[in-house]
């Protein structure tokens, strides 16, 4: 209500403008509307090729004119028309174009004509008037939309109109005196200009980002700070974000500015259609947000009580009193859920601009996490940030979250994801679950919620930075496997130390790749590009095992269920038909966990080692396998990317290579391979597209048993030397990925399972026999 009538009416007019512009181009007709250079010679040259079109889908020609009929009156002007109108596949297939390519070349036209039996000139004009209609529609939608915001604002200008025409006292209900008019005019004088610079900045900063530029009337949305009576998912009683002081170090000044009115804002999830509710709906979220925050720094203050130390000295244990007594933004602990807190610091590769990019991109997120994100979706941005930087986005994300081992369930939240600039050079990035606009029939059962957990990052000078990781959780242990139990509820699982593990890993294999010098390991003096493509290939590998052991959403997978496997066994099948990077056919994935009496680095280097594969792997033809290729990942021998080949038994197996991968932090240990044709791998090699590459990976994920408390504060290099809290037991997953049938439209025999479960049976007991363990 601050804005001032004559600024309003100055909208009102630019609005009638474009409505009058509008529709002198709905009187020329759609070809006056296109985008794609339809001018007057164009016109000319579609009639001289005696091709038009009616509603992108029927086309007619002119028949010629003769010479009497030139020399008539009005009749020059007149044609007859010959309709051809396109029969239903060939609209079918050029809808289906279009939806890939709007803009095909002469190539493509050529080869859609003579698939559709339609001559080029055809399917060149379907194609610039369907591009018209899109056009038109699109014009059409932003009409209406200036029209109801048109009505609207002349509504709030008659409002306001009749309130200075017949102003009231707020105080006592009476007629107000003339000093008081002049002084409420001048206050909403004030506050319509302020309005009014704010709203054209947004509009500047849209502009900057989309290209293109917007209407200055979107719907600004009140970010109200008053608590609601909207309960979330996760037990919101009300909360004040924002409202405490963390003291110098960390300031929780906040400006979001108008961050409900940035363009693509949409409902959450879409579930709400009346705009009140959608207004609250986004104050209950953004409160949310705050309130995360504020609990994520009060949580990585160094000096707080609310950590205190583990017997062992190294790990941080959260004091659950102290937490209640500040936590304000959750409702009480689900019956049967149990807790895991964790707190890590390290310094990481990686400046904070680079890392802030990942954390709030969806798909960069996963790649950066590629062993603990099996799956992460952006499906709502409330605040795409602040002057063209990330302080104050605030996203709305799906993420699954995993645990390489078929006994631990994914976990899948919704969650809220904020970032906030505090200082310079200093960042932070919360995440909490959100149930809000949840549809409690269409969702699966919670089994896990994220409480506020994320990082501070902090620059340091040489392009590094100082993160300091928190991770919190509550989950339902029941669906958690005895096996698993002591390594999550010591939160060696999902733990912050993995995250900082995983990131400085990645970020230290980021570097290498980068680096214009070639390890003196890379005997094989591969180019920039032929070691990109390698490891792009190694990366979808370990994706696709990871997406096997797991069975998260980001691959297709059907659930076996069959009496004769154990329940530590998880089978599941697949059929491929059009994905090029799996053979095509029936595809079996079967995966275990088992405990091994040896440490996780003894095992580990077992497995990697090329020399003593064919102690276990039936695929080394019995003898030691040779390492072709060596590209390093990190400073540690086991991160690498490997090429091995085997002793070929027969002239047919000396096409046959093994594509490995492993790594090794503080959290995890795995060992990936697949077999890989030499023709194929030989055009990667090169630098070639690696995608067409089929693959079916199968492999190794270690992890400590949980049970040896000191293995939790092991330091990269530490754990890389065998030492420090690594010589307890381990916990071993087997996963691998066979082909049963080329023929996508077989059937699955028991015989196929039985095989595969055989497999994974035997390569334990070699793992076992070969480290002489019961």
């Amino acid at each position: 209500m601050g804005f001032e009538s004559g600024n309003i009416y100055c909208s009102m007019q630019n609005s009638s403008t474009f409505f009058s512009t509008q529709r002198n181009m709905e009187g020329r007709g759609e070809i006056g509307l296109t985008g794609d250079g339809l001018e007057t010679s164009m016109i000319g040259r579609m009639r001289d090729d005696e091709y038009e079109s009616r509603s992108g889908s029927d086309n007619f020609e002119l028949e010629g004119i003769s010479g009497d009929e030139q020399d008539g009156g009005d009749d020059q002007r007149k044609r007859k028309k010959r309709y051809h109108r396109h029969t239903p596949n060939q609209i079918q297939e050029l809808e289906s174009f279009f939806k890939e390519c709007p803009h095909p070349d002469e190539k493509q036209r050529l080869d859609l004509s003579r698939r559709l039996g339609l001559e080029n000139k055809q399917v060149k004009f379907w194609f610039q008037n369907r591009r018209t209609q899109m056009k038109t529609q699109l014009e059409r939608h932003e009409n209406i939309m200036l029209r109801q915001e048109n009505d609207k604002l002349r509504g709030e200008n008659s409002i306001m109109k009749d309130a200075m025409v017949n102003p009231i006292c707020n105080n006592c209900g009476g007629p107000a005196i003339p000093g008081q008019i002049l002084f409420e005019e001048h206050q909403i004088r004030i506050e319509n200009a302020r309005l009014k610079d704010e709203l054209n900045r947004i509009c500047a900063l849209t502009n900057k980002f989309l290209g293109k530029p917007i209407s200055s009337l979107a719907n600004p949305m009140a970010l109200s700070a008053s608590n609601s009576g909207l309960e979330l998912g996760i037990g919101r009683n009300g909360y004040g974000g924002g409202s405490s002081s963390l003291g110098p170090s960390l300031p929780m000044g906040l400006d979001l500015g108008d961050c409900s009115a940035m363009p693509g804002i949409r409902s959450p999830m879409g579930m709400m259609g009346n705009s009140n509710d959608i207004q609250l709906e986004r104050s209950v979220l953004i409160d949310l947000a705050l309130a995360a925050m504020d609990e994520l720094l009060k949580m990585a203050q160094t000096d707080s009580a609310i950590w205190i130390k583990g017997l062992d000295g190294e790990r941080d244990i959260l004091n659950q009193e102290e937490y209640a007594r500040f936590s304000s933004c959750i409702g009480p602990k689900p019956p049967g859920f149990v807790a895991e807190a964790t707190r890590e610091t390290g310094i990481v590769i990686i400046n904070s601009s680079a890392l802030l990019e990942t954390l709030m991109d969806a798909n960069r997120y996963a790649d950066m996490f590629q062993s603990m994100i099996a799956r992460s979706v952006n499906l709502d941005v409330l605040s795409g940030g602040i002057g063209g930087t990330r302080n104050g986005a605030i996203h709305l994300m799906h993420a699954e979250v995993q645990l390489l081992s078929p006994l631990v369930p994914v976990r899948q939240v919704r969650i809220l994801r904020f970032c906030k600039q505090h200082a310079e050079g200093v960042w932070a990035v919360v995440d909490v679950s959100v149930e809000i606009g949840h549809d409690a029939n269409s969702q699966p059962f919670m089994s896990c919620r994220r409480l506020p957990s994320g990082c501070i990052v902090q620059d340091m000078p040489n392009g590094y930075s100082k993160v300091t990781w928190i991770e919190h959780w509550e989950y339902d242990e029941s669906v958690v496997h005895q096996l698993y139990r002591p390594l999550l509820i010591s939160g060696i699982g999902f733990g912050a130390h993995r995250w900082i593990a995983t990131l400085q890993r990645q970020c230290e294999g980021l570097a290498i790749l980068l680096s214009s010098s070639i390890s003196s390991d890379d005997h094989t003096a591969l180019s920039q590009a032929g070691r990109r493509s390698m490891l792009k290939l190694a990366q979808r590998m370990t994706n696709n095992f990871c997406s096997g052991v797991c069975a998260s959403s980001a691959r297709k997978w059907d659930s076996l269920q069959m009496g004769t496997l154990s329940d530590d066994m998880r089978v599941m099948t697949r059929k491929n038909i059009d994905d090029p990077g799996e053979p095509p056919g029936i595809v079996l994935s079967a995966a275990t966990s088992v405990w091994m009496p040896v440490s996780r680095q003894r095992l580990f280097d077992f497995l990697r080692d090329e020399r003593l594969r064919s102690e276990w792997d039936i695929l080394s033809n019995g003898g030691p396998m040779q390492e072709m290729v060596h590209i390093a990942k990190g400073q540690g021998q086991g991160n690498c990317v490997s090429l091995l080949r085997a002793n070929a038994v027969n002239a047919n197996d000396s096409s046959m290579l093994i594509l490995q991968e492993t790594w090794m932090d503080t959290s995890c240990s795995v060992v990936v391979y697949a077999p890989v044709d030499a023709q194929s791998l030989n055009v990667v090699m090169s630098g070639g597209d690696s995608a067409y590459v089929a693959l079916l990976p199968s492999g190794f994920a270690i992890v400590p048993d949980g049970n040896n408390s000191s293995s939790y504060g092991a330091s990269n290099e530490t754990s890389q030397k065998g030492g420090g809290g690594d010589n307890g037991g381990s916990l071993l997953t087997v996963g691998f990925q066979i082909l049963v049938n080329s023929l996508p439209t077989a059937k699955l025999t028991m015989e196929s399972v039985d095989t595969v479960n055989n497999l994974i049976a035997c390569t334990i007991q070699k793992i076992k026999a070969a480290l002489r363990v019961a």
